[in-house]
Formats: C-alpha cells, sequence, structure tokens
C-alpha cells in the first residue's frame, strides 16, 4: 500500500511539473502503474529538510553582492518559506519569469547573470525526471531552482523597477573637494528625488509569488519611458560596442523612477546638459534655446526643482572659490575693481567697504561679501531665475553672449547661461501682462550699472551727467512667478529631438563611463 501512494505522489508532482509550461510536451503523461516499477523512487523523494540544506549551502557559496542578492539570501538564512516549490512540485508561474529572463538579452544583458542557463537545465531535469544519487539528484535541483529563481527574479525586478545602478550613490562620490586620508568631501553633482528599492518593496516583491501574482508584477514593473523602448529597438542595430555602450547608459537613465518628472506637467522648463539646450514646454507652445553649463571641473548638478521667482539686474555674491583664487591677487589693483564693478560688503552690519580699506585679510575672513554690482556687465546678466537647491546654482543670463556660438558649452561655475532670457522671462509669466512685460524689457536695457562704487557717491553722481535718465516708474526688481514652473536638469547622451529623433551627444561629464562601470556587472 506505501509503495501504491508512493507511486501516486509521483505521479501528481511529475504531472504538475511537466504541465508548468505551457506548449510543453509532457513525455510521462501516458504512464501507467506498471511503468513505474522499473523506477527507483528513491530518487524522486522530495524532502523538505534536504531541500533547505543544499540552500544552506548555496547561500554560504554566493559571493555577489548586489541588494537583490543580500535580500534573497537573507529570505533563506532565516528560513523563509519556498517560493517557487510545494509539495505538488513548481509553481506554475516559474514559465513566465524564465520568459522574461530569456528576453534580457534583448536589453543587451548577459542571461548568465541572471542563472538562466542553470534554471532552464534545472527546470529540463524536473520535467523529465532526470535524477541521479550525486549532484543532480530531486532535493539538490530543486533547492537550485528555488534558490536561483528568487535570486534571478529579486534581480530582475529591482533593475527593471528602480535601475540597475544608484545615480546619487555614484555621482555624489565622483568629485573629491577636500579632506585627508580617512575623510573625504565630495561635490555634490546629484539631487533628483527618486523611488528607491526598500524593505517594503521587497516584501511586496515577494509576495506577489506566494499569491501567484507574477505574471502582472512582472509587468507594472517595467519601465514607463517611451524613449526607453527606442533605445531597446537601437541597441538590435548597435554597430560598435561604444555605439552599444551609449545606448544602455541611456536605457539606464529612463528605469530610474523620478517622483517628478516632465510627462506630469502642461508647462515645464528642461535643460539637457550634454546637448548644452533648453526647452521650455507649456501645452503645444514650446520655446528652445542654447545654454551654457559648468566645466567639467565644475559641473553643473542634476536636479529637480520649480522656478519661483525672477530678479531682474541682480547683484552677484562672488562664491569663496572665486575669490580665493582670483580676486586676492586683485587687491589693491583699483581699474580690475572698477572695471568689474565689485564691492565689498560687511556681512553682520551692510555697511560698504571703502576701496582704499580692503585687504587680503578682510576677503579671507569669511565676514565680508565680494558683489558685483547689477547691472550692465554683471556676470549674471540682465536677469536671473531662482528656484531652491542646495548647489546656489541658477539659470540666468550672461554679459558675454559669444559663448552660445561655441560647439562646448561647458563654461560657467555651474549655473545655466540661457541664450534668450527675455523670452524665457515671458515664458514663466502665466498672464502675459503687457505692462509687465514691457517693464521687464526696459528693465533689461536700461543704463543700469557701470558705476564705481570705490568712487565716492558725489563724484559718482558728477560722472553720471549726460548718461540717459532711468524712468524709475518702468523700472522693476524682482518678478514672482505663480504658479512655479517645474525644473528638470538632466543628462542623456542620446536624447530625441521636438521631431522626436533621437540625437547623439558627446558625454561631456563622463557620466557614460561611470554607469557602465556598473551595468558592467550584468554583461
Amino acid at each position: 500500500m506505501s509503495f501504491l501512494k508512493n507511486l501516486l505522489f509521483l505521479f501528481i508532482v511529475a504531472s504538475v511539473i511537466a504541465g508548468c509550461k505551457d506548449n510543453v510536451v509532457n513525455p510521462n503523461k501516458d504512464l501507467t502503474l506498471q511503468d513505474y516499477e522499473s523506477l527507483d523512487t528513491s530518487l524522486y523523494a522530495l524532502n523538505s529538510h534536504r531541500i533547505r540544506e543544499n540552500i544552506a549551502q548555496l547561500v554560504k557559496a554566493d559571493v555577489d553582492s548586489m541588494q537583490a542578492d543580500f535580500k534573497t539570501k537573507s529570505h533563506y538564512i532565516v528560513n523563509g518559506t519556498f517560493l517557487w516549490i510545494d509539495r505538488h512540485g513548481l509553481k506554475s508561474q516559474v514559465d513566465t519569469l524564465v520568459s522574461y529572463l530569456q528576453e534580457v538579452k534583448e536589453m543587451g544583458f548577459s542571461p548568465k547573470k541572471f542563472r538562466v542557463s542553470q534554471i532552464e537545465k534545472d527546470l529540463r531535469r524536473a520535467r523529465e525526471l532526470d535524477f541521479d544519487t550525486a549532484q543532480n539528484n530531486i532535493n539538490r535541483v530543486m533547492a537550485r531552482l528555488e534558490y536561483n529563481l528568487t535570486k534571478a527574479y529579486l534581480r530582475y525586478v529591482t533593475g527593471q523597477r528602480f535601475g540597475y545602478m544608484n545615480p546619487a550613490y555614484v555621482f555624489n562620490r565622483l568629485d573629491a573637494m577636500d579632506g585627508d586620508s580617512v575623510h573625504i568631501r565630495y561635490r555634490g553633482l546629484f539631487a533628483i528625488p527618486m523611488e528607491k528599492p526598500g524593505k517594503h518593496f521587497y516584501s511586496e516583491a515577494l509576495s506577489k509569488i506566494a499569491n501567484d501574482s507574477v505574471p502582472l508584477y512582472l509587468c507594472e514593473i517595467q519601465p514607463k519611458s517611451k524613449l526607453y523602448y527606442k533605445l531597446k529597438d537601437m541597441l538590435k542595430d548597435a554597430a560598435t560596442e561604444e555605439a552599444r555602450a551609449k545606448i544602455l547608459c541611456n536605457m539606464e537613465r529612463c528605469r530610474w523612477r523620478q517622483l517628478n518628472y516632465p510627462q506630469m506637467h502642461s508647462k515645464y522648463v528642461l535643460v539637457n546638459i550634454p546637448s548644452f539646450h533648453l526647452v521650455a514646454v507649456d501645452g503645444d507652445s514650446v520655446l528652445e534655446m542654447r545654454v551654457g553649463c559648468g566645466t567639467f571641473a565644475t559641473k553643473t548638478p542634476l536636479l529637480t526643482s520649480e522656478i519661483m521667482r525672477m530678479d531682474v539686474n541682480p547683484q552677484w555674491v562672488i562664491p569663496h572659490s572665486i575669490i580665493k583664487n582670483t580676486i586676492l591677487n586683485q587687491v589693491g589693483n583699483r581699474s580690475y575693481w572698477a572695471r568689474h564693478h565689485y564691492f565689498v560688503r560687511e556681512k553682520n552690519t551692510g555697511r560698504i567697504i571703502p576701496y582704499d580699506n580692503i585687504t587680503r585679510e578682510m576677503l579671507t575672513s569669511g565676514k565680508y561679501y565680494v558683489i558685483q554690482q547689477g547691472g550692465k556687465g554683471n556676470s549674471l546678466g540682465r536677469i536671473i531665475f531662482r528656484f531652491k537647491n542646495s548647489f546656489s546654482v541658477f539659470l540666468h543670463d550672461t554679459s558675454q553672449p559669444g559663448v552660445f556660438n561655441r560647439e562646448d558649452r561647458g563654461v560657467s561655475h555651474g549655473c545655466v547661461r540661457v541664450e534668450k532670457p527675455f523670452e524665457l522671462a515671458c515664458f514663466m509669466l502665466e498672464e502675459k501682462n503687457e505692462r509687465l512685460i514691457e517693464k521687464i524689457r526696459y528693465s533689461m536695457t536700461a543704463p543700469l550699472g557701470g558705476e564705481d562704487t570705490t568712487i565716492p557717491r558725489e563724484e559718482r553722481e558728477r560722472n553720471q551727467e549726460g548718461v540717459e535718465k532711468l524712468d524709475r516708474a518702468m523700472m522693476i526688481g524682482s518678478v514672482n512667478v505663480k504658479p512655479k514652473v517645474p525644473l528638470f536638469i538632466t543628462y542623456y547622451t542620446l536624447f530625441p529631438n521636438k521631431d522626436g529623433v533621437i540625437q547623439n551627444y558627446a558625454d561631456v561629464y563622463g557620466y557614460d563611463r561611470e554607469i557602465f562601470k556598473v551595468l558592467k556587472n550584468y554583461l
């Protein structure tokens, strides 16, 4: 009687396993009880304790260190439930997962990194009852399937849902500023709020297996970006390894799940650094212009924010790095200070320091500002577009418009210089009030600035004789942007133009190289 029970159990296991994949012919579907008399049933006896022992060995031998790998190991270290096998054999969701894993090659990745070959071999053994008493006995095969399926599943869903690298971690540890052998400070380069895989995500992902929801879940976690699928199609025809690597890097960017992105808004401003290009979208209306961005040494950070205010004829508070590297050496050079319209103001009192009293010690003390007067000749130009960020960078006009004729427009200390500042200012206005627009125009072109603040006030007034008088009623200082306009400063080296044609741009900051270093783990 016991023998018949074993045979019946074996028949159920074989039938269930064989029926897991659509269109797979079950080689054992016509077996009779007489067929089982020639089988050694000990080869087909599933034992949960032995399966766990084999999984423990797999965990111990697994030296992979990606987050998904740690989550896989931790699940089985605490004796987590079997996810893919039960008392009937393999669950039907296995084939759905394998079909997705078989397509990772089309994403440019190696199936080996997802253990596809080993999974397929073990599936064949399970379906054909091809077990032995050595490395491929039934409990070892089932242990490998259980562990490798979970490992591949978590690697895949984490990568497709959030990306296969953490850009904030990589980019914010790229440019060292100063420090010692123990503590190093880095320049912040990435501040785009993004969804990240956390404890809740992994619990949810594993629960989808238990609830037989894997097919729907694998569909839901795919990238939503249309650009991703265009790039994926381009990958098929990539002629060189360099072209292939570039496509992979931009596909990866499409996987990152930003909490805020342009498609959520009808009105927004987007700057793509590699193309040195800005596009301002308001419904069907599109304003485009060239921009200048940070140099390689002073990169423009990647960020998401909202433009909240425009300041016309802004003063420029000069960064300490410029004071240290340039201005300190010009103390005593009256013509330099007059030419650049610089003055010094005490931080605590607001008192302007007479030119002859300025010393190097003052400028290095941190107690004084060096400020460039607003108006014509100011490095910020005649208007600046302000938005909250932790880098003190903004969009602004420039006193050197010739920069927009250059191909390589990496020229600033991190800010974004815009080619059409007045047009961008008009774009920011929700209501196109003609009176306000004319005030902005006048203020941006009025003969303001050029005064040498190191000269006594009476002498400056005498020097203004003959200069066109300002219409103070037409002057405007600041304009609030209501509602605030979303701003996205991005970095794509393959990016569609307004006609949807993907353009190729130079990797000006070397970010593709950093992304590809991580993606190599999957090649």
